[in-house]
């Protein structure tokens, strides 16, 4: 089972990496890992595994989060209007998006950062994203605002790329253009 003690914090070498694409059929053990980042996210929000091995909840988890640099992601979570997303996905792109974009009122956060970081994270409100699931299968994911953000979060990770890297440095709360919140 993952833990907390899995996740490297900001400042380790495999967070500033690009990582590398997964060979497709995936292997045994990079099912396993996918399997195991998707019941990490689960366990981080239940309540009393959360605590009893004191986990911070998540929604996403990419492997270089763990320290491994393969293009490979977990995501788990329901969106505002209670639609559920639950992925293993390996080499995930986003293939198009919109012009308009979106961002948390409440800020973004991370499993690999310890501090809070103020400010907004211009996204895109809408995204399409390809990618294959564990079982080898191709997908084709159509996402809109809160899954659009957790999803290009993610995605992120795989290039290198940590959310306050987006944040405006000298005003941090400015409205990024052409955005509408997402509370």
């Amino acid at each position: 089972m993952l833990t907390m003690k899995d996740i490297v914090r900001e400042g380790h070498t495999s967070l500033r990496e690009v990582a590398k694409d997964v060979s497709l059929p995936p292997t045994k053990e990079e099912k396993n890992l996918l399997n195991d980042m998707l019941e990490f996210l689960k366990n981080s929000q239940d309540d009393k595994i959360a605590c009893d091995y004191d986990l911070r909840p998540g929604v996403g988890l990419a492997a270089p989060q763990l320290g491994i640099n393969k293009r490979m992601v977990a995501v788990h979570f329901e969106d505002f209007k209670g639609k559920q997303y639950s992925y293993g996905l390996i080499n995930p792109r986003i293939v198009s998006h919109s012009v308009e974009k979106a961002y948390l009122s409440s800020g973004e956060g991370c499993l690999s950062v310890d501090r809070n970081v103020e400010g907004y994270v211009p996204r895109y409100a809408r995204i399409t994203v390809t990618a294959t699931d564990v079982e080898g299968n191709s997908l084709k994911l159509r996402l809109r605002d809160y899954a659009a953000i957790v999803f290009q979060h993610e995605i992120d990770h795989l290039n290198g790329i940590m959310f306050y890297d987006h944040i405006n440095k000298e005003n941090p709360y400015q409205i990024p253009e052409n955005s509408k919140a997402i509370e």
